[in-house]
């Protein structure tokens, strides 16, 4: 279908609003058709070269699921589609590293994730809710500011969150594996970021004072910023390329030997206190943001470039 609507993305760094005609929507995005009755979400990506110059957006389509948590708060879940991925990167990937080999295809099944990190405002309301394992400090945060990412949380809290928030809804909330973090976060991408060669201030919050290709480089926040701000990659998932490192599910593992193909957590083997962790945050290289990389943490350790999202099977 073809769409010559204007279009306007928000939050480029600080630029504005950027209005551009959107051409043909792709479907690349819409998943199984059990969840087309789920409302649409309608927004465009972009791409860049190695010099961070984009390409004119590419318009697509999603599935929403929103969980009403009260108080005028609520959870964006983005279904993501049945697919297989190359997961890890290769040697010849700049910064790549051996905890990202073997690379190995990934065969994951529908399930959906947050749109954003979850925020402080949504972390409050649910560690208000009764406890099930463990307390949450309703203020954990360094940075303070209801729609900035919740940080200072350790796997230990996140896992907590999720228990609190499944006993609340009655459905299933969890961290996500490694290998729904990274399929997510691709977003049918193999490029070392998922809008391309490389990564601008204009598309994420990382320490930008640093370079990864030929971009031109720019001062860092040094903070958090309000999820969201910046373009969704294909999948329509913001702030997977800085903002917070994520906690997923998994134990953490050196490297992908023995790894599992179908998309599901690694929980055994491995070093047992420490948990895996996905993304880059505000303050880290862009190195570090790449969709394949990844490391550990300690499971009870905070740190204020430290949050995560949510995943949920229906």
């Amino acid at each position: 279908m073809k769409r010559r609507n204007l279009f306007k993305i928000t939050g480029l760094g600080g630029a504005g609003l950027l209005t551009t005609i959107c051409t043909e929507r792709s479907s690349a995005t819409i998943p199984n058709s059990k969840y087309a009755d789920f409302p649409a979400f309608d927004f465009a990506t972009v791409k860049v070269d190695s010099r961070g110059k984009q390409e004119q957006p590419t318009y697509y389509q999603a599935h929403l699921y929103t969980e009403n948590l009260g108080n005028y708060q609520t959870l964006a879940m983005v279904s993501i589609p049945t697919g297989k991925f190359t997961m890890g990167a290769s040697v010849k990937e700049k910064s790549s590293s051996n905890s990202e080999l073997p690379i190995h295809r990934v065969k994951v099944k529908n399930f959906f994730i947050g749109k954003y990190p979850v925020n402080q405002a949504q972390w409050h309301i649910v560690a208000n809710l009764p406890q099930i394992k463990r307390e949450l400090l309703p203020y954990p945060s360094h940075f303070k500011g209801d729609n900035l990412p919740v940080e200072s949380v350790s796997w230990l809290d996140a896992v907590e969150f999720c228990d609190r928030l499944s006993a609340y809804t009655g459905k299933s909330y969890r961290l996500p594996s490694e290998a729904e973090w990274e399929y997510a976060c691709r977003g049918n991408s193999q490029t070392p970021f998922a809008y391309g060669a490389t990564l601008t201030s204009e598309l994420a919050n990382y320490a930008s004072s640093y370079g990864y290709a030929s971009e031109k480089l720019s001062p860092y926040r040094k903070q958090t910023t309000n999820v969201g701000s910046f373009p969704p990659n294909a999948f329509g998932v913001y702030d997977l390329h800085g903002n917070v490192r994520e906690w997923c599910a998994d134990v953490w593992h050196k490297n992908y030997h023995g790894a599992p193909n179908n998309g599901t957590a690694w929980n055994h083997g491995g070093i047992a206190d420490w948990r895996a962790l996905r993304g880059g945050s505000w303050a880290n290289k862009p190195s570090h943001c790449r969709s394949a990389h990844r490391s550990g943490y300690q499971a009870d350790r905070l740190n204020r470039a430290i949050g995560f999202r949510v995943a949920m099977n229906l």
